[in-house]
């Protein structure tokens, strides 16, 4: 066989063997072969493991110790947790630069000191949690509009984001409802990242060694600027933080959802940082994967927790938006209508992705409506009705007629579906009155009757006539609103503008003073001039010269001979 330059010679390839790939930490798996990736949970963090007092003899020797003792040890174990030198190794030994594992292990110790002298002994009278509140709120913020006491300045944290933001700007601005950003907010901040991070893993270290109930109504509060701490510009801030409102949501009590986690959650979703944002939604789906206690008190927040949630997954950052998919479905899965059950991955869907819609309502056609209908399941379903009523095809708007029309029949109460009538009464309305087809305009019209029964309404003119008198309520309080907004708007615009003619004034009278004295310095500049401008000449016409010596003979009596003899 000859061998030349287009000589081709094939070689046999050997196929791989199946491998598995593990990706980093997060339980993620892959096969060669092709196979589907399967996702388990993500990684959690290591729980932290105190070094001082690991032992019971360390914890009783703590508690045996004396009241100074204990409290020099607690301090210096909070600032270890900060990342500052103790004061007592200042000149000991050399220090070595505070890490993450050493602020965990000081933190974790301080939480074994808390679980062995008490709560309150250690976060209320040795002063922890007003070194906590130094450092996670903003100086000069929220706290200071309720006065100086700790125990007011730690409760107005547990308000929302947002309203921190608008209260702080229209204290120091003048009345102004602009919403500070998460930079102007660290502005305020005097505390270093270690230091922060050290307080995270301190609250951290609280919920997870401690736990409920000896610390949770002292944690708990502070879930609004833990959240806040998820969208800062140091990674390891960020990372404490996640793992601190993950320990804080697993600690708090599950009555403690609907009053203060899931206000501070609305609020977060409002940042506009994206971290804190899917933070937030992170959260929310962690309380609905939870226990059943989690789960119920989730499945009652529904009406609040889909509106806010649904608007989420149009979010510009890809993130954010496959985050809040994620915990619209896991809580959309709270539900306890098993009726519903097998429709809601398609109604979620087609909240995710409006095309869908059609999909979901074949689902929601095919259910038999047995149980109990409440406020829970109408915020699911009511939203995917509304956009089926709005179809271009008649049949899904016959469909979406039905389905109301079974759904409205098993309505426990009117309270549960009133706030849901404004969405399906005037669509119902239209279709029953403009679709040409009478079979669905019948369908819409019963459908009508049976949701205005639900509603408590003897008629569907007393129904319509009562949304629209609420409507119109609705709308004059939105117009009062806006009016009084504008009125004081037009008002600080008055004083700013008055303020600013004053300044201006006062600039005017500062620039003529200044003129009228750079003209006086000016005058006595040149006075002073002439009067130099005279000596010269006086000294020029003079036969003497300066020390008293006559120019002619150099002496200061002239000669009998001297030219310059007077």
């Amino acid at each position: 066989m000859e061998i030349n330059a287009s000589t081709r010679v094939k070689a046999a390839k050997k196929k791989p063997a199946a491998t598995t790939k593990k990706s980093g930490t997060n339980g993620t798996k892959k096969t060669s072969k092709g196979g589907a990736a399967i996702t388990t949970k993500q990684s959690v963090a290591p729980k932290l493991v105190p070094n001082q007092l690991a032992s019971e003899e360390q914890r009783n020797a703590l508690k045996s110790s004396s009241k100074e003792e204990q409290l020099d040890l607690v301090m210096g174990l909070m600032k270890q947790s900060m990342g500052e030198k103790p004061f007592l190794a200042q000149h000991a030994v050399p220090h070595k630069k505070s890490t993450a594992q050493s602020q965990g292990t000081a933190a974790a110790d301080l939480a074994e000191a808390v679980r062995t002298l008490g709560s309150k002994t250690v976060l209320k009278e040795f002063g922890i949690l007003g070194d906590i509140e130094k450092v996670v709120l903003p100086a000069g913020g929220l706290g200071q509009l309720f006065g100086a006491t700790g125990g007011m300045k730690r409760i107005s944290s547990a308000s929302s984001l947002a309203s921190f933001g608008a209260t702080t700007s229209s204290v120091h601005s003048g009345g102004s409802s602009t919403v500070k950003t998460t930079a102007a907010v660290d502005k305020l901040k005097t505390a270093s990242a270690t230091a922060r991070e050290g307080v995270l893993l301190v609250i951290r270290a609280l919920c997870e060694n401690v736990g409920r109930p000896h610390v949770d109504a002292f944690v708990t509060p502070f879930l609004a600027p833990v959240m806040e701490e998820a969208g800062s510009s140091v990674g390891s801030v960020r990372e404490a933080a996640e793992d601190t409102a993950k320990a804080m949501i697993t600690m708090a009590h599950p009555l403690a959802i609907p009053t203060l986690i899931c206000p501070v959650i609305f609020a977060a979703l409002q940042s506009p940082e994206w971290r804190v944002k899917h933070c937030a939604l992170q959260r929310l789906t962690q309380m609905a994967s939870s226990s059943q206690q989690y789960k119920l008190q989730v499945c009652r927040m529904l009406p609040k927790i889909i509106p806010v949630v649904s608007s989420e997954v149009f979010d510009t950052k890809p993130q954010v938006a496959k985050a809040a998919g994620e915990c619209l479905l896991a809580t959309c899965q709270t539900n306890q209508n098993p009726d519903v059950a097998p429709a809601i991955p398609a109604v979620v869907k087609s909240i995710i992705k409006p095309s869908e819609t059609t999909k979901a309502i074949d689902e929601l056609m095919a259910t038999t409506f047995v149980s109990a209908v409440d406020a829970s399941t109408l915020s699911i379903l009511c939203p995917v009705l509304s956009r089926g009523l709005k179809e271009k095809l008649a049949i899904h708007k016959r469909a979406c007629s039905i389905v109301i029309e079974n759904m409205s029949r098993l309505v426990d109460s009117p309270q549960a579906v009133a706030p849901f009538g404004p969405l399906l009464v005037p669509e119902l309305k239209k279709v029953s009155e403009n679709v040409q087809f009478e079979e669905i305009r019948d369908a819409a019209l019963a459908a009508l009757k049976t949701l205005t029964k639900a509603l408590g309404h003897a008629s569907v003119e007393a129904a319509y006539a009562s949304m629209m008198a609420e409507e119109t309520a609705r709308v004059e309080e939105e117009e009062r609103r806006i009016a009084e907004e504008r009125a004081e708007e037009l008002k600080r615009e008055e004083e700013m503008k008055k303020k600013e003619e004053e300044e201006r004034k006062q600039w005017k009278e500062a620039m003529e003073a200044q003129r009228l004295l750079d003209k006086l310095a000016l005058e006595e500049e040149e006075q002073k001039k002439a009067e130099e401008k005279k000596q010269r000449e006086l000294s020029s016409q003079s036969v003497k010269s300066k020390t008293g010596k006559c120019k002619g003979c150099g002496l200061k009596k002239c000669r009998k001979d001297c030219l310059f003899r007077t």
